[in-house]
């Protein structure tokens, strides 16, 4: 429990370093306003007024000065925008990120939100220029090899109109953290990112985990294991290939739960050992 003078203490802080000029006991507030000075009020913690406002974010540069009544003021230059938020959304193969992702996309677009979606162009399973949910739902896009041309190539006007991003297939760009985090802490951007939080071997993917400390929220999708119908958390690839990034859908990969995972991964194991004793045998 805090002692009473702590409490004090913590209600009248001391500007010694700050300002050395101004009593140590000296109660104070503060109001924000644009290139607007900034007067200390005594009164003010006895009658606060509280303000419910949007979250925004504050570039401040300031001043302390005293003016011609002898009073002492704070000068400040304050340029606000509106914060951003990241979204992201994982979960396996199947599981409708694409769909989700394009879903929050057109609510966003309808509230007359400006938008726009990110793809790597390594993914063209159906085009490179449009991203396609498993349904065939198509939406356009920019491929991209790296985010950090978005701004360049979509045009610098047009990114500072710009208030949503969409980013699909997000494991595969390795500067996603550092997009993410620019875009909405500094650019005031909405980022919705959408991708698998593990390969086939349930091992963290790309960048996708990292941006997780970043976010507003996470949802995790499921899908329908493809064996028996449970909910499916995991991505079970059905060849034998081993390289980490093999795009590739339903003839590569499948939905399942824990149990044939498991089951899957020895069945795959026992295959690729046959294969290679019968590799050694022909030669």
């Amino acid at each position: 429990m805090l002692s009473i003078s702590r409490m004090k203490s913590l209600l009248y802080p001391t500007f010694s370093t700050f300002a050395p000029n101004i009593s140590k006991t000296t109660s104070f507030s503060m109001y924000f306003q644009p290139s607007q000075s900034i007067r200390w009020n005594s009164r003010a913690l006895q009658n606060p007024n509280f303000l419910h406002v949007k979250p925004t974010m504050f570039s401040l540069n300031s001043s302390l000065y005293s003016d011609p009544n002898g009073s002492r003021c704070l000068q400040t230059d304050v340029s606000k925008s509106h914060s951003g938020e990241i979204h992201v959304i994982v979960g396996p193969m199947f599981a409708g990120k694409t769909t989700t992702l394009l879903h929050r996309i057109k609510s966003e677009s309808s509230n007359g939100r400006s938008v726009a979606i990110i793809k790597s162009n390594k993914d063209t399973r159906y085009g490179l220029d449009s991203i396609v949910t498993h349904d065939g739902v198509k939406f356009p896009c920019w491929p991209l090899a790296d985010l950090s041309s978005f701004r360049q190539k979509f045009g610098a006007d047009a990114y500072e109109k710009l208030d949503v991003i969409g980013i699909d297939e997000a494991q595969f760009f390795d500067d996603l953290y550092d997009f993410c985090r620019k875009a909405a802490d500094h650019d005031g951007k909405t980022v919705i990112v959408a991708g698998l939080d593990g390969d086939y071997m349930r091992r963290s993917f790309g960048s996708v985990l990292d941006i997780i400390p970043l976010a507003d929220s996470v949802t995790k999708l499921t899908a329908r294991c493809e064996l028996c119908g449970k909910r499916a958390f995991f991505t079970l690839r059905k060849t034998e290939a081993t390289q980490t990034e093999l795009i590739g859908g339903a003839d590569v990969y499948m939905p399942v739960c824990r149990k044939h995972y498991v089951s899957g991964q020895v069945v795959i194991e026992a295959t690729r050992i046959v294969l290679e004793s019968q590799k050694v045998q022909c030669g």
